[in-house]
């Protein structure tokens, strides 16, 4: 049972909310609807709390008020988008409570939640439910109630914490464009992932994954163009931000009052705050040199940042545009090397994912690169054993509907994009590549890395290799014989065509001598070789 937060814990406990936040915060970032700039919420929220861990670990002692007074100001210093300076806010108010104990009990804990939330919400001009401010707001007017017959943290946490995931889930009732697009809020998820950082450090654990599913987004990418080409025209171009420090002997409260309200006359999304030591400006506008010169007449100004959202407007409609789905079939293929990733390219496939055996891609990899496909369809080589229950499970990560191909080899993945008939249907392409890949024979030359027995075979460190997807076949002290060996294990009657792909360790013309040799001992057959490029497999061959 945990009833007190000495200032030790409290400075761990910032430290983990942030580090929490950063292992989500792309997560948090692919939760925004909105296909304007300030889209990085989940990004700007870890900024804010990155310059707080800064801030904090300069204090030399453990002091409770000193750890707050350090963790308020570097979060308003590093403060960066809405999302950071709503998060700021947060903390300011939560900092003005903790400041005032040596020990925080659940009582002060709740009570600083809720000077965070009315804080927060002063901050913000036109505050909107379904925001950030709604999620802390709650959370806050349970904990209070929570705190009143519950001292012990853990307990306090876990009850906090579902009743921000509950009001979370309600976000999108709050506002219609999440409703839309089929997520949460990316702020109030941002805030619950830095608070669930401070549970976990608490009761001791180290490692924690969210699981999102509920809330995983759905938009396809038709609804993200559609909002683009549905926000008409932007009022105020320029979304404007700095810091003013260094105030002038002459500028009061008052002052940072009467600049809040001429920005507010210029503009909109306007957050003016801070006091006499340091003030943070977020403002858009069509005059963002008015924006600076009001800030000049108080103090000095420092960390400007001036992005023209018009012309944001005109590159993300851009991009989606190329994102439209132009075709109804598109391809994406594992390959390591150039010289693969060419023929594939050459062979019509949209994305090469770098991968293969000792590098496999993740499903989130994959899904990736099938999202960047210009097609509703997506067909999928793994072109590898181990990457085939990987390229399955992508098929959750993505709105497009991915076709697997389970190809083991790159080879077979040569031969699959090859019986690619664009004309065709999703379901003939698939058969017919299903078929083609029965007809490949595949194998690889590399070489030992221990000193072991195998497949029948006694192998020493750095012996040439064999070997087909199975087992080892074939071994020797130089490379050429031992493929040469290789293909006669894997040879048959029904041979017709032998390729081999050459890695970066093999010379051009050592490639073409054993072309020529295989070519003298196979007549009948029509021997080729072509450059691959592929790390640590001399040789992929496939016979046909």
């Amino acid at each position: 049972m945990i009833k007190t937060i000495n200032g030790a814990s409290f400075r761990k406990m910032i430290v983990a909310g942030a580090g929490l936040l950063e292992q989500n915060k792309k997560y948090v970032d692919q939760l925004n609807v909105f296909p304007v700039p300030d889209g990085d919420t989940g990004t700007n929220m870890f900024l804010t709390m990155k310059s707080a861990v800064t801030e904090v670990s300069k204090c030399i002692d453990n002091n409770v008020a000193s750890l707050s007074d350090a963790f308020a100001k570097g979060a308003l210093r590093g403060a960066r988008g809405n999302s950071g300076v709503i998060t700021s806010q947060i903390f300011k108010g939560f900092c003005t409570e903790t400041a005032k104990v040596s020990e925080i009990t659940t009582k002060v804990f709740a009570k600083a939640m809720q000077e965070g939330a009315n804080i927060a919400y002063k901050a913000v001009t036109k505050p909107k439910e379904g925001t950030i401010l709604t999620v802390i707001r709650v959370m806050a007017e349970n904990a209070v109630n929570v705190a009143k017959k519950c001292d012990d943290f853990e307990e306090f946490f876990k009850r906090v914490l579902d009743t921000g995931e509950e009001i979370l889930r309600q976000t999108p009732e709050m506002l219609p464009v999440l409703k839309k697009a089929g997520v949460v809020d990316a702020g109030g998820r941002g805030i619950i992932v830095i608070f669930t950082g401070f549970y976990k450090y608490l009761m001791g654990e180290e490692n924690f994954e969210f699981d999102f599913s509920y809330e995983r987004p759905t938009q396809s990418v038709d609804d993200v163009i559609a909002d683009i080409n549905n926000l008409g025209e932007i009022q105020f171009g320029y979304c404007t931000e700095y810091m003013i420090i260094h105030m002038n002997k002459k500028t009061t409260e008052a002052d940072i009052d009467k600049l809040r309200e001429k920005l507010m006359a210029i503009g909109d999304s306007v957050i003016c705050i801070g006091d006499l030591n340091l003030v943070k400006v977020h403002v858009h506008s069509n005059d963002p040199n008015k924006a600076i010169g009001y800030a000049l007449e108080l103090g000095e100004i420092y960390n400007i940042k001036i992005e023209n959202m018009r012309e944001q407007n005109r590159e993300l409609l851009k991009r989606a545009n190329t994102l439209e789905e132009t075709k109804e079939i598109g391809m994406v293929a594992v390959a390591a090397g150039e010289g693969l990733a060419a023929i594939f390219k050459d062979l019509s496939v949209d994305e090469v994912i770098v991968g293969g055996q000792t590098m496999n891609p993740s499903a989130a990899d994959i899904a990736a690169a099938a999202d960047k496909v210009p097609a509703r369809n997506v067909i999928v080589f793994p072109n590898n054993k181990n990457i085939v229950l990987a390229a399955q499970q992508a098929n959750d990560l993505t709105n497009k509907n991915l076709i697997i191909i389970p190809t083991r080899s790159v080879p077979e993945g040569i031969t699959a994009s090859i019986a690619f008939n664009p004309d065709a249907s999703v379901e003939e392409n698939q058969e017919a590549m299903n078929e083609a890949i029965k007809t490949v024979k595949s194998g690889s030359v590399t070489y030992a890395v221990r000193d072991t027995h195998v497949d029948g075979f006694d192998l020493a460190v750095g012996e040439i290799i064999g070997l087909d997807d199975k087992a080892i076949l074939a071994k020797g002290k130089l490379v050429s014989d031992t493929t040469i060996r290789l293909i006669e294990k894997l040879m048959s009657d029904e041979i017709m065509n032998v390729t081999l792909f050459y890695g970066e360790d093999i010379r051009e013309e050592d490639a073409n001598a054993l072309q020529e040799e295989l070519a003298a001992k196979y007549p009948d057959c029509e021997i080729t070789v072509a450059f691959g490029g592929q790390p640590v497999y001399y040789y992929l061959v496939s016979l046909e």
